[in-house]
Parts: C-alpha cells; sequence; structure tokens
C-alpha cells in the first residue's frame, strides 16, 4: 500500500503505544495524561443529561452548527473574559472537539507543507505529529526553568524564512510542567508581532494552578490580533466528552470553521449542551478548586518520593505550580532505555525522546504523570525507579 506523503513519515504516539501495556493490571503507569477519575462529576452530568432528554430530546440528538452551540460559545467568551482577560471584541469563540482539533485545524488553516512551526523544546506530542502530517518543519527552541529560551526564538524567527505558526503552551507546560514568565510572555508577543507570526497559545492545564501566583495568557494582551488561544473541559470535566474551544481573530475563525466543517461537521451536540447546562447549574469554579486541591497533594506525594528514593546527583526534576507533569532528567541514562527496563520491572513512563522535535535524538529526560495513579502506586513507582537507578533491582 503507498500512503500519502503527508502520513506515511509519522510514528504512531509513543504514548499511545505505551497505552498497550496498560491492560496489565499489574503494571504501575505514571506514563499517560489522564486526569484523576475521581475528579469527574458524573452525578451531577447524570442530572443535566436527564434534564436534557426529558426536555430537549431533538434538540440533544439532532444535527448542531459547526461554530458551536450558542449558548455554550456564549458562556466560555464570558468565563475566557472574566477568567483570562481574553477580550471578545476582534474574537470569536468556536466550540471544537477536543483541544486537539483547534492545534490541526490551526495548521491546516495557516501552514502550507515547506512552513516552518517553531515550538518549545521538548513539547507536546500529539501537537508536533499534528505538525509533521501537514508537511511543517518544526524548529524547537530550547526551554528553561521560566519558558523557552528568548533569544534562540528570536535567532530562530531570523533563520526561519517560512516561519508561520509559534506553538506554546505557556502555563504547566507538557512535558516540563514548567510555566512562562510574564516577562517573557510581553517578550515573545513584542517578537510575534516584530517578525509576522501567529501564536497558537494552547492552555489545557491553565486551570489547574495549586501553588504561586496566576499569570496573564498572551492572549490577554493581543492587540494586533495575532494570537490563537485553545482550551479544553478534558482536565477540568472528563476527557471523554471531547469538548474543545478555540478564541481566535476574526479572520482565522472564519477559516477554521470552514476547515471544521469538511472534518467533523460540527462537535458532538449532545456534549456541548451537557456542558453548557453544567455551567448554568454549577459553580464550576468549585468543582475545580477541589481538583486543584487532590493534584497538589499528588504532586507533593511524587516530588517526596522521588527525593527520597533517587540520590539527588543522579537526577534534576522540575517543580510544577500545577497541572499533571514532572519531568524528570535522569543522569548518565538513555531515557528509551530506561523506560524498557522499567516496563520489565511494572512501571510505564515516557521517554523525553517522546517530545523532541528531532524523533531519533537520545534524552535524558522522562515524564511523570501524578494526576492518574493512586498515592500508593506513585510511592511504590517511584521506589521501583530508584531500585533500578541504585542497581538494586
Amino acid at each position: 500500500m503507498i500512503f500519502s506523503d503527508n502520513i506515511s513519515g509519522v510514528k504512531p504516539s509513543a504514548i499511545r503505544e505505551i497505552f498497550k501495556v496498560l491492560g496489565d493490571p499489574t503494571i504501575i503507569s505514571l506514563a499517560g495524561g489522564n486526569p484523576d477519575p475521581t475528579t469527574f462529576p458524573a452525578d451531577k452530568m447524570a442530572t443535566v443529561a436527564e434534564e436534557l432528554f426529558a426536555k430537549n430530546p431533538s434538540g440533544s440528538l439532532q444535527y448542531g452548527v459547526t461554530e458551536g452551540y450558542a449558548p455554550l460559545r456564549e458562556q466560555l467568551a464570558n468565563r475566557m473574559e472574566q477568567r483570562f482577560g481574553i477580550k471578545r471584541e476582534g474574537n470569536t469563540t468556536l466550540v471544537l472537539t477536543g483541544g486537539q482539533q483547534g492545534i490541526d485545524l490551526t495548521t491546516k488553516v495557516l501552514c502550507n507543507p515547506g512552513d516552518t512551526v517553531i515550538c518549545e523544546e521538548p513539547s507536546f506530542i500529539g501537537a508536533l505529529n499534528c505538525f509533521r502530517t501537514y508537511g511543517a518543519k518544526l524548529r524547537g527552541i530550547p526551554m528553561e526553568d521560566d519558558g523557552l529560551n528568548v533569544e534562540a526564538l528570536e535567532t530562530a524567527l531570523k533563520e526561519e524564512k517560512r516561519a508561520k505558526l509559534l506553538y506554546l503552551i505557556p502555563t504547566f507546560q507538557n512535558p516540563m510542567g514548567v510555566t512562562m514568565s510574564l516577562e517573557k510572555r510581553k517578550q515573545v508577543y513584542a517578537l510575534a508581532v516584530k517578525y509576522g507570526i501567529t501564536i497558537l497559545e494552547d492552555n489545557p492545564y491553565g486551570e489547574l494552578r495549586f501553588s504561586g501566583e496566576e499569570i496573564p495568557t498572551i492572549k490577554s494582551f493581543d492587540t494586533e490580533g495575532i494570537v490563537v488561544y485553545c482550551g479544553s473541559f478534558s482536565k477540568i470535566l472528563s476527557p471523554g466528552i471531547r469538548i474543545g474551544f478555540v478564541s481566535a481573530p476574526d479572520e482565522i475563525a472564519q477559516k477554521l470553521v470552514v476547515a471544521k466543517q469538511v472534518t467533523d461537521v460540527h462537535t458532538n451536540i449532545f456534549f456541548q449542551m451537557l456542558v453548557s447546562g453544567f455551567l448554568e447549574k454549577y459553580d464550576l469554579d468549585e468543582h475545580i478548586e477541589s481538583i486543584r486541591k487532590l493534584y497538589k497533594s499528588k504532586c507533593e506525594c511524587i516530588t517526596n518520593a522521588l527525593d527520597k528514593y533517587i540520590p539527588a546527583e543522579k537526577f534534576w526534576r522540575s517543580s510544577p505550580e500545577g497541572g499533571i507533569f514532572i519531568y524528570c532528567r535522569f543522569f548518565g541514562e538513555d531515557a528509551g532505555v530506561l523506560s524498557k527496563k522499567l516496563v520489565e520491572r511494572k512501571v510505564a513512563v515516557v521517554p523525553g525522546t517522546a517530545f523532541n522535535t528531532d524523533e531519533n535524538a537520545k534524552t535524558e529526560y522522562v515524564r511523570l504523570n501524578y494526576s492518574m495513579p493512586s498515592y500508593e502506586n506513585i510511592e511504590r513507582g517511584v521506589k521501583i525507579i530508584g531500585e533500578y537507578l541504585n542497581g538494586t533491582n
């Protein structure tokens, strides 16, 4: 079979491949990016769903408009303005099929084969693979404790004559868990304006801050209409409902609608109405606060375990103030080899190679997730990692 150039060279997501071993109930998974299922407000969603079927069964099961369910779009626009300072004027809010679709449609609308997408290095594998399927060239910018290296970004913007898109996860970055400082956000935005490049600001974890101070979104100071802001309900309500959204400059939003029409027509209308009903009937902020408390506790659990079981001279770790990931560097270890050795010992992690723009580059970094595993499994999993690194297992 001869496949298209767009897809033939793209490798499966390393994370999705790791999921294949997780059918083994004896495996401790520190690998995924799943939210803790105890945070799903199933009882409240059931109440809303029952009311939907009782009062509006035909509307909740019928076709919908591509832009999204109008009441939900209004609720989202209000929340983005109040919570994240994102202005309504000059922007259009669209409801999408998960946050991933925001990345896909933006790339489809803005990039031609051979264009360059500049991104953080490392970065979200789902985005990297999306860019690859559109034939984009990837240019990674090294990360620091407070976000990407701004000097390296300007160098890339000068050198990449076909740079079309700057993809960023400024808050609780995946995979590192770090947050870009306000100073850097302003510098990055100024550079984007100077060099005429669109920013795709991906913010799936921004609601999950459990320590430190809030930092304004880049989109909140977008006076030039160059930022597409992407969000999702996956980490705060449920990933299975696949409800994401964007706030995009009107001109870009019009093209996103056309691109979505030929992709999936519209986002699942029942779940759009379900989310809208939830937002109307219940206090989303109160619900999110309970998630923050849980993830703060779990983050403390994994950081304490790492510091307890692994000697300081053998590793470095990030110190997230929110989100669901922590990034570790295990000195002298090939992350690809390490991840295989750990699976043999019934612990699954994600090697940092999955997040590199160069998939063949070796790395000593590993991403660990703390939102999904139990406290007991976090402790046991990290202990096994430590035993392997210390040569006792």
